[in-house]
């Protein structure tokens, strides 16, 4: 009786229910395969991701780079507007981008479509056509040069062997944006061609065949085959192309950063990008400096969305509004018709 009452007392009885088990901490068991990749976030946030907002702060302050940050608002922007040489370094650009970009692509992808149906030597191409890109722009800068130097330059020999006249390419502003538009093409016409290239192996040879088939020539097939079917891949060129363009700096730089004028004579080779380091590592005026950094993005960003919509875009958009503007005009012509009919 005496051990059943001892079994039966609270305190001999043994908890054996420890409760329910905390669930295991996520960021414990997470915690190595942050610490495996936040050496790439930690550099990105010191290097990249704080000049950036720096650089949004510094655009409303006047700093010489070692004085105390001046206040002054949007007062660097306000000027910047009224710039006249803000503005010619903007006009330079865009010339200099469509020399050099439209007669790029346009023959990036001639030099794409032969290396595509090349039978013959076609890896020895696709590298002789892409080492351009891998060759030090200041190297390629210096050589241009000299075959456009005024008075010893290759391009002048040659006019004068034909009996032309010299023309003084690196004195005057049209010929300074032909000479660094020729840099730009010459370097980047072999990468836009194997990217080119790329999208045409994409493409099902049945649908050429089909078009033979049907009586469709080279040309035929290149216009309304290749093109079209290759607008994804022509819209990615012309948004780095115009990204790229819009920031040509290094070609002017070695043409002219010697001679005390970075955009040399007239300031034909003035760019946004060279304005820019004038200001902000010229000058000492560094807030100014990132306003025309700012200024600069916005432009790419709104060209880049201009290349959006002439050439990507939403292609059933498209076709519905075709469709709805031919809807439109039958429309029209139904009504123009009926009303003179009932006239007469």
């Amino acid at each position: 009786m005496a051990v059943s009452d001892a079994l039966r007392s609270p305190a001999a009885v043994r908890v054996t229910d420890d409760g329910p088990s905390k669930p295991p901490n996520r960021f414990r068991q997470a915690f190595p395969q942050y610490a495996a990749v936040s050496p790439f976030f930690i550099l990105f946030a010191i290097f990249g991701a704080f000049p950036v907002f720096f650089s949004i702060w510094l655009s409303f302050h006047s700093w010489d780079g070692i004085g105390q940050m001046k206040w002054v608002g949007l007062e660097q922007y306000s000027y910047l507007f009224t710039d006249p040489t803000f503005w010619k370094s903007i006009t330079n650009t865009l010339i200099i981008w469509v020399l050099s970009t439209v007669p790029m692509l346009l023959l990036a992808l001639l030099i794409a479509n032969a290396l595509h149906n090349a039978t013959r030597f076609r890896s020895f191409y696709r590298i002789a056509y892409f080492i351009p890109n891998i060759t030090s722009v200041v190297a390629v800068t210096m050589v241009f040069g000299s075959v456009f130097s005024n008075n010893f330059g290759l391009l002048n020999a040659f006019l004068t062997s034909i009996g032309l006249d010299k023309i003084e390419w690196l004195s005057q502003p049209w010929g300074i944006k032909i000479a660094i538009a020729t840099i730009v093409a010459w370097r980047w016409t072999g990468y836009n061609a194997i990217i080119f290239l790329a999208g045409l192996q994409a493409i099902s040879s049945d649908i050429y065949e089909a078009a033979k088939v049907d009586g469709a020539s080279k040309r035929q097939q290149f216009w309304q085959i290749t093109v079209p079917l290759l607008r994804p891949v022509i819209l990615f060129t012309a948004v780095t192309s115009t990204i790229g363009g819009l920031q040509i700096f290094t070609e002017s730089q070695v043409l002219f950063g010697a001679s005390g004028s970075i955009g040399g004579p007239g300031d034909g080779g003035l760019t946004i990008v060279s304005y820019l380091y004038d200001n902000a590592f010229g000058a000492n005026q560094f807030g100014y400096g990132a306003a025309v950094g700012w200024a600069l993005f916005i432009l790419i960003v709104l060209f880049s969305i201009i290349n959006w919509r002439l050439i990507g875009g939403n292609d059933d958009e498209r076709i519905t509004k075709r469709a709805a503007r031919r809807a439109q005009r039958k429309i029209a012509a139904e009504k123009a018709g009926k009303e003179y009919a009932d006239a007469h």
